[in-house]
Formats: C-alpha cells, sequence, structure tokens
C-alpha cells in the first residue's frame, strides 16, 4: 500500500526538479527557438521575410490541400507549382490563395491575438516556422489548419 503515496511523492519530486531545470535553462526565455521549440504563447521569433525565396508547402485546410513549391519574390507569390494533379489543379485556380511564409506568420499571430483554441509552431534554428497548427474553435468542425514548411531556399530578387 506504501507504493501509491511513494509513487506520488516521486512524481511530485520529479516535477519540481524538472521545473527547476527549465528555469535554470531559461525555458519560456524569447530567444532564438530551436528547431524542436514549439511557441503557443506570443511570437518568440526572430526571423524576417527575405526579399525573395522558395520553399515547399504542405498544408491540410479546408480550402487548400496539398505540396506546393512555392517561389515569393517582394513578399508575393510570383511562381507556385502541385507536387500531384490535385495540387496543380488548384495551384492553377485563381480564387486558390497559397501563403507565403510572412503570410503565414501573420495567420498565426492573428489567431494567438484572438486567442484560438491552437496555434502553435515549431521553429527552424533561424527562427523561420517549420509547421504551424490553427485551430480557431475546439468545438468547431473543418476549422484546423496545418502547414509544414520545408526546403526551404533564400534567393536573390535577380533569380527568375
Amino acid at each position: 500500500m506504501t507504493a501509491g503515496p511513494f509513487r506520488s511523492r516521486s512524481a511530485a519530486a520529479a516535477a519540481l526538479l524538472g521545473a527547476l531545470a527549465c528555469a535554470g535553462a531559461g525555458c519560456g526565455s524569447s530567444g532564438t527557438p530551436t528547431a524542436g521549440a514549439t511557441a503557443t504563447a506570443g511570437p518568440v521569433r526572430e526571423w524576417q521575410e527575405p526579399a525573395a525565396y522558395t520553399y515547399t508547402l504542405t498544408s491540410s485546410t479546408q480550402v487548400l490541400a496539398g505540396t506546393f513549391r512555392v517561389k515569393v519574390r517582394d513578399g508575393k507569390v510570383v511562381e507556385v507549382v502541385g507536387a500531384d494533379a490535385d495540387s496543380r489543379r488548384q495551384a492553377q485556380n485563381p480564387r486558390s490563395e497559397i501563403p507565403t511564409i510572412g503570410k503565414l506568420l501573420a495567420m498565426l499571430d492573428r489567431a494567438r491575438g484572438e486567442h484560438a483554441h491552437t496555434a502553435e509552431a515549431d521553429y527552424a534554428d533561424d527562427g523561420r516556422p517549420l509547421r504551424i497548427v490553427l485551430d480557431q474553435d475546439e468545438n468547431s468542425i473543418d476549422d484546423e489548419a496545418f502547414y509544414t514548411i520545408s526546403s526551404y531556399e533564400p534567393g536573390t530578387l535577380s533569380t527568375p
């Protein structure tokens, strides 16, 4: 019968040690995030969207689903190539809005400002997002959005 209280004390001690280690390591600081860091509070990134870059977006939302290679110049999407037939069809649809990384970050900031149920991001060492998860209302169906940002390549404005 002593195993129950012993486990409780052990768990409490482990939680206390974890909290102390976290406090000593600066958990929750606003320094440069690491690749595995997840932020659920305000913005913690220091990344600034460059004038030119290319990236791959994998999106799973009610309005945009698929994998897209996206070229951005001066804050605007200038070229989109879908990875499969459905993504290519969506990329050709003028009503499909393929976001820049800056727009994805703005959506994340807006969701946080509106106290969305979920507004999370994982960041690379340089501060750019690798994954963004949004869910405005826990009880709403089909308002979730999952974005994965990969194959990021900074570019120059002279690159066609």
